[in-house]
């Protein structure tokens, strides 16, 4: 049997009703230039970007958190390719656990020099401590803050 292949490209705008934990989550951000997690009352878990309710034992979450802005890298991947709707390339984004929180948020990486992959790959290491910064004016978004090396 011949396996084929074939390219599509999608592009669908759609407007997603946040709901009351990630309103505030985005407000907090925009307003404030802090993130937060919420804490599931079952497993003492810090749960970010925050849930309304556990991941785990399916229980409300009851207290906002703050966490960070320091945190360490998760994992990571640096794009060389241009993409549809993403940023010109090179780009670093990852996952990284902030402290206080024991699921870790996305962002973007900056301030390294992505010219060399391995160069840059072994700054971006599993485990390495980054802090969080926030742009000078924020819309509520997770493209208001991004990770730098600490």
């Amino acid at each position: 049997m011949e396996l084929m292949t074939r390219q599509e490209t999608w592009n669908i705008t759609y407007n997603h009703a946040l709901g009351e934990t990630a309103s505030w989550f985005y407000a907090q951000i925009r307003d404030n230039a802090k993130i937060y997690g919420r804490r599931c009352a079952a497993s003492g878990r810090v749960l970010v970007p925050p849930r309304s309710f556990s991941d785990q034992t399916l229980q409300p979450t009851t207290e906002w958190v703050e966490v960070g802005p320091g945190g360490r890298i998760e994992t990571f991947t640096i794009v060389y390719e241009q993409f549809q709707n993403l940023p010109d390339p090179p780009y670093a984004f990852g996952y990284v656990l902030l402290d206080g929180a024991d699921t870790a948020l996305g962002g973007f990486f900056k301030g390294i020099d992505l010219t060399d992959p391995a160069k840059a790959a072994a700054k971006l290491k599993l485990g390495t401590r980054v802090i969080t910064k926030f742009a000078e004016q924020r819309t509520g978004d997770v493209l208001d803050f991004w990770y730098e090396i600490a």
